[in-house]
């Protein structure tokens, strides 16, 4: 059903059972897949492809131009996943030339006021809480979770299974299956009950929680620890994930404990 207060551009490609509320705005380079809610006053502008089942409430923005000096008009794009949530006065800027588009994964939720810039690839099953936000081509893995008011830095890399605490600032990158907080962020131990929830055996966490216990508690270097790692524990998914994300990073990992 599309509203007749609505404004949907003649070349916008609308998918079937798609609600269009009054006053939302449809741009026409902008793809809508099937079953989406697009509440009233949300603006879905040049570049927006968006996936099936979604519900973007009012006010929120999708695909507006970068917040970038450097873009130039460029043609690009900002890509929801499926079944993905973009609540109020959220904003989800569309790419520049160095990635050429935004992806914001499946099964998302995006509360009130969150922002993600341009470039920025966020993975599935990801929350952004309230006010938080990602500067330009940030990386955000698979179940990650930014409470409320989380500010995170351009180029940061955020691990999967991370859980952020409110009002941080998020400078260096955040390694996988950890709690981060504090100012500077820190390591804050190993986030236990959400991998509990996504069906994580006890055995696996331990070994997680033994994995950081080297790399945060024994007093070596990063590098020192890794070797360490990777000759005392067996080779295994979460193992090799977290040894490849610390090895990958360039801006370096968040500090440990004091």
């Amino acid at each position: 059903m599309i509203s007749k207060s609505a404004y949907v551009h003649p070349d916008a490609r609308i998918g079937e059972n798609v609600t269009i509320e009054p006053f939302a705005y449809i741009a026409g380079n902008v793809v809508v897949g099937d079953g989406t809610w697009i509440g009233p006053n949300a603006v879905i502008m040049d570049g927006a492809r968006i996936g099936k089942n979604c519900r973007i409430f009012p006010t929120a923005v999708v695909s507006a131009i970068p917040q970038d000096l450097k873009f130039r008009g460029e043609d690009t794009t900002a890509e929801i996943g499926d079944k993905t949530t973009i609540r109020e006065a959220a904003t989800v800027n569309r790419g520049t030339a160095a990635a050429g588009k935004t992806i914001v994964g499946e099964n998302c939720l995006l509360m009130a006021y969150s922002h993600i810039g341009h470039d920025c690839i966020v993975g599935n099953n990801c929350i952004l809480s309230n006010g938080a936000g990602l500067a330009g081509e940030v990386k955000v893995h698979d179940w990650a979770i930014l409470s409320a008011g989380a500010l995170v830095h351009q180029f940061t890399h955020i691990g999967g299974h991370v859980m952020i605490g409110g009002g941080t600032k998020v400078r260096t990158d955040v390694p996988p299956f950890i709690k981060a907080d504090r100012d500077p962020l820190s390591f804050m131990g190993i986030n236990s009950v959400g991998l509990t929830r996504r069906g994580f055996e006890k055995e696996r966490i331990d070994e997680i929680h033994n994995i950081y216990r080297i790399i945060y508690q024994k007093g070596m270097n990063v590098s020192q620890a890794l070797e360490y790692i990777e000759k005392e524990f067996k080779p295994s998914t979460d193992r090799d994930y977290i040894i490849e994300f610390i090895r990958s990073s360039e801006r370096g990992i968040i500090r440990g404990p004091r």
